[in-house]
């Protein structure tokens, strides 16, 4: 008799999500299997559901901030024990062949695989996950709590760091990457200024408790020039908006997998050698380091859990922007 689970299932983009049982995964040679306990709803997510990003795996069980226990090994996996509470990201498999994996680049690697994308992912009771692209977590934030640090943390920590030297930051769009990149920023003794859609008080004041020296409408001027500013917003025409913030010699880091198109805008606004740069994905390193810096802050992840069978109005609350922090999808089992 085959061994189900609950599942949420994208069939193709734009449609809803089914709730949906199907067959309990087994690890192959190589692979752990992990018992869900939390899944964070990231904006990628929402991408991969509305079609924005090309050559997904159809069906899918999207999902990449995910947590849980290893419950089952695949053959010649000594990395983990059963038991162990384990974070699988986005970055699911690379080739370690091509020029940019060669160049520890694996971030841009021309043959990779993403979780919840190619790869099912943690929208479900179980996923497999390649072992040397699993994380063991620190001890400290529940499952809930950490399951943010996997997506959110992990770009936001990147970009953060393409943007150095910096001494003040601009954030365009406080979500669950912008929530956790304030924090570190916080430690690391910049001053960071917040920028939300125009009129969401909420947003703003939420900025300000988290150390924002600033907080205001993404239209308007901070009272002082930065020296780098992070989009996590997928709104192109914030662009412009962050190029006319920075001062010359300034960075504009682009956070997110997906833009609308930029408008065409003054070449004044680039000029002074002021830099575009986008971030793509993330490497084994970048987790490394910043699941070794979360406790040392500490990060605290402002988190909303929801059950895995509400994962559709989840992407509608991201979708609205109807939300503070996170949202995680908890399966029956972990509630």
């Amino acid at each position: 008799m085959t061994v189900t689970m609950k599942a949420m299932l994208l069939d193709a983009p734009g449609m809803p999500l089914r709730l949906a049982d199907v067959p309990v995964p087994e690890p192959v040679a190589g692979q752990v299997r992990v018992k869900v306990s939390a899944c964070g709803v990231c904006r990628t997510d929402l991408h991969v559901a509305d079609g924005d990003l090309k050559h997904p795996k159809h069906p899918i069980i999207p999902g990449h901030e995910i947590v849980g226990r290893v419950d089952k090994l695949g053959p010649g996996v000594t990395r983990f024990a059963l038991g162990d509470r384990v974070g699988i990201p986005w970055l699911g498999h690379t080739c370690g062949a091509c020029p940019y994996c060669r160049a520890g680049r694996e971030n841009l690697c021309d043959a990779p695989g993403f979780t919840g994308y190619q790869i099912d992912g943690g929208y479900a009771e179980y996923a497999v996950a390649d072992a040397d692209y699993c994380f063991p977590l620190p001890d400290g934030p529940g499952d809930v709590e950490a399951a943010p640090l996997l997506c959110a943390g992990l770009i936001g920590f990147r970009a953060l760091r393409m943007a150095m030297p910096c001494t003040t930051l601009g954030i365009y769009g406080f979500g669950a990457a912008a929530h956790i990149v304030a924090q570190v920023a916080r430690h690391e003794g910049m001053r960071a200024f917040a920028f939300t859609r125009p009129g969401d008080t909420q947003a703003q004041m939420f900025a300000r408790e988290l150390g924002c020296v600033w907080a205001g409408g993404s239209e308007e001027r901070p009272p002082e020039a930065l020296d780098a500013a992070l989009i996590f917003a997928p709104v192109g025409p914030l662009v412009p908006l962050a190029l006319a913030a920075v001062r010359k010699g300034g960075t504009v880091v682009l956070g997110g997998i997906h833009m609308s198109d930029v408008p065409a805008m003054p070449y004044d606004l680039l000029w002074g050698e002021r830099v575009v740069r986008s971030v793509a994905n993330l490497t084994r390193q970048d987790a490394i380091d910043f699941l070794a810096l979360a406790p040392r802050v500490p990060i605290v992840t402002h988190t909303t859990p929801m059950p895995l069978a509400e994962a559709n109005e989840a992407l509608a609350r991201l979708r609205r922007g109807d939300l503070t922090g996170a949202l995680v999808l908890v399966p029956e089992h972990a509630l």
